[in-house]
């Protein structure tokens, strides 16, 4: 499975660089890639109703999904975006408390870090809309990443802290050329609701079976070591 998962990325990375469409941070391969239109394929999610009901959303830390940090921040939503690798947990932007001026830079992962506040997850608000990044997607949205499980894992560790409940809306936005026919898929992967391109918007339909909540047994031990968040949510789990 994730051998098939890996060849579709590579092949991704390198149709996006062939095309032209690929874009810094470079070199794309191993990211969540930038693309030409990443910003228009954004405002395609800035204009739902789900984006304009939204008090908090949660954003991804990548390039492709910049202008949405930054418009959550304009728009006056609070921005909850995840550190890199999970490693220090999830940094909350409260726009209110951040100099508009600043709203371009603290929309960067370096910015986030200055602006934002580093909250664990008990004490986050309930998340209403999640944005995600993708290597790629099918047309009914299963979601490929960069291979680390990350957005999986924040949302199976949102899941079960009570932070987002299984209905939430996730919405991805991606170029053309990252859409697919199918992809294997493992118990984990998360399923998207909305698919927003530079040419389009794609509603999902029907059930999505997401995970319900984090599994445990798909964890290798390193990723416990890796983010300080996991061991301590299994700490009290064992607890409980």
């Amino acid at each position: 499975m994730s051998s098939e998962k890996q060849e579709i990325r590579e092949r991704i990375w390198r149709l996006l660089e062939e095309k032209g469409v690929a874009r810094f941070p470079k070199p794309i391969y191993g990211r969540i890639p930038n693309f030409n239109g990443a910003e228009k394929a954004a405002s395609r999610i800035v204009g739902l109703k789900e984006y304009a009901e939204a008090k908090v959303v949660k954003v991804s830390p990548d390039s492709p999904q910049r202008y949405l940090r930054y418009k959550c921040l304009i728009d006056g939503k609070i921005l909850i975006m995840p550190t890199p690798r999970l490693r220090e947990g999830f940094l909350l932007l409260d726009p209110s408390k951040i100099p508009r001026r600043e709203y371009d830079k603290a929309s960067t992962i370096r910015g986030a870090f200055i602006y934002g506040e580093k909250v664990g997850v008990e004490n986050l608000p309930k998340i209403d809309l999640i944005v995600v990044g993708s290597v790629a997607v099918t047309k009914n949205g299963l979601r490929i990443g960069k291979g680390g499980g990350y957005g999986e894992l924040e949302y199976a560790i949102l899941l079960e802290c009570g932070k987002v409940d299984e209905n939430i809306s996730i919405a991805t936005n991606v170029h053309d050329l990252q859409l697919i026919d199918k992809a294997p898929r493992d118990p984990f992967d998360l399923v998207v609701d909305i698919i927003a391109t530079p040419t389009k918007l794609i509603r999902v339909e029907g059930k999505k079976n997401r995970p319900k909540g984090i599994i445990w047994d798909a964890l290798r031990p390193e990723k416990l070591v890796e983010i300080p968040l996991l061991m301590e949510l299994r700490k009290r789990r064992s607890h409980t």
